[in-house]
């Protein structure tokens, strides 16, 4: 067979029905696609590969997959920490949001994010953010996956005046990146409390023509829920559910505050979750029951949410938060294992974004995207279980190379489609004006 790329590993975790641990094997790709995986003695034999590469002591994975975040947040690391949530919104991210948010911020913020994520082996992400085409196009440049999100949202801002100009815009979206090999679009109404019935029903019946998913916060805390049964009579997500939404083209973020029969609901309808252990956390905002979830036969996927409340898009260190975290929430040392974790981390959350036929496990077929993590360091050693030692042990600085669709964009742990100099200095430009005008604002109040 001749192919373009034969990478030989010490390790493949393919994350495929069996969750096999492939110990000196290859993968063979050409034309952007997995065109075998085998042993290393049987790749020598059969493929005449233009490049050959060898990775000793790695393993290989597939492209990790951060199912809800807002990539030009980046721009807002660390500007408030430690405060309540409502603190932390209203007096600080919405002004800065409602002074600074553009396209060059959201251009800016996203290239930053971009970057983060790549090194750290992150190949694709369902963005929910303000001017969505500035978003798509910054990822496609750079080689990147993307779910870019249709936002909408009742009040106004610079981006729309309102939910109906939202919609138009993002549908101009949807037909410019239709048949794009990079970048998709799905509906990405903000919540049930900031989008009202009308433009919900509506968003239902598009996503349905248009067969894209629906990206959405849900019982992301205590509070939420309170006021939804105290101002609509029902919970959000029995809300979703009455309008049509909750069902298989749905994907539900943060989910800490689920009654049984809410979980029951979620696996009957195949709606998918999306778990952001870290900035749930960080917020104060619960604890989502991911084991009861999974074994209710519900789709958990995971995410990092933004980096103004996580602090990183670190989806590696999201897997180990998730896992450890899931253990104590289930009082079960059994619960949420390596691999699931890792699939969790892929394969997940390619289902939950709809394109679980194209990414998320390294299969024949399926697209090259493929991260090489280097576990010779020595907080990796010695290495008994290499699934373990990825979910529990290993850094995003391990990731050494990340392919997309065949295409190498981290060689060696350095950027092939991004330029980091020059990303750093717009980074620091935009912390400079925001630090100046959230002291002045908080000096006035």
């Amino acid at each position: 067979m001749q192919a373009e790329l034969l990478i030989h590993a010490d390790w493949i975790l393919p994350v495929d029905a069996a969750d096999r641990t492939l110990a000196q094997h290859s993968l063979c790709i050409d034309r952007g696609r997995i065109r075998a995986l085998l042993p290393r003695v049987e790749a020598e034999r059969q493929i005449q590969a233009t490049q050959v590469l060898e990775l000793p002591g790695h393993a290989l994975i597939p492209g990790l997959i951060n199912a809800h975040t807002h990539a030009a947040m980046t721009l807002l690391r660390g500007l408030a920490d430690d405060l309540p949530l409502m603190t932390w919104l209203h007096e600080h991210i919405w002004p800065a949001e409602g002074r600074w948010v553009d396209p060059g911020f959201v251009a800016d913020g996203t290239r930053l994010a971009v970057l983060e994520m790549l090194r750290g082996g992150i190949t694709c992400f369902n963005d929910m953010y303000f001017y969505p085409e500035v978003t798509a196009r910054i990822s496609a440049e750079a080689g990147m996956r993307v779910l870019a999100g249709m936002i909408v949202v009742d009040l106004p801002t610079r981006y729309a005046k309102d939910a109906e100009e939202y919609l138009h815009r993002g549908l101009e979206l949807h037909e410019q990146y239709r048949y794009h090999p990079l970048a998709r679009t799905g509906f990405a109404p903000h919540s049930t409390y900031a989008v009202s019935e009308e433009p919900l029903a509506r968003i239902r019946m598009l996503s349905e023509e248009l067969e894209v998913q629906v990206h959405t916060h849900v019982h992301e805390t205590r509070d939420e829920v309170v006021q939804s049964l105290r101002v609509q009579g029902e919970r959000p997500l029995a809300r979703l559910e009455r309008l049509g939404l909750l069902g298989p083209r749905l994907i539900a973020v943060h989910m800490t505050q689920l009654e049984d029969a809410e979980i029951a609901r979620v696996a009957e309808t195949g709606a998918h979750v999306v778990h952001c252990p870290e900035s749930n956390l960080k917020l104060a905002s619960g604890f989502c029951r991911v084991a009861d979830l999974l074994a209710a036969g519900v789709n958990v996927a995971l995410g990092t949410d933004g980096a103004a409340s996580n602090n990183d898009l670190n989806l590696l260190a999201e897997m180990r938060t998730a896992a450890l975290l899931a253990k104590g929430v289930a009082g079960s040392a059994a619960a949420v294992p390596a691999e699931t974790a890792l699939r969790m981390a892929t394969l997940n959350g390619a289902k939950a974004l709809g394109i679980d036929g194209e990414t998320g496990s390294l299969e024949v077929g399926k697209a090259a995207d493929v991260v090489a993590v280097d576990l010779g360091n020595p907080h990796t050693q010695p290495l008994y279980h290499a699934c373990s030692q990825m979910v529990y042990a290993a850094s995003s600085n391990q990731v050494q190379q990340v392919w997309i669709a065949g295409q190498q964009v981290i060689r060696d742990g350095e950027p092939l489609t991004l330029e980091p100099d020059s990303i750093l200095a717009a980074a620091h430009r935009w912390r400079d004006r925001i630090a100046e005008s959230d002291l002045e604002s908080n000096a006035e109040r």
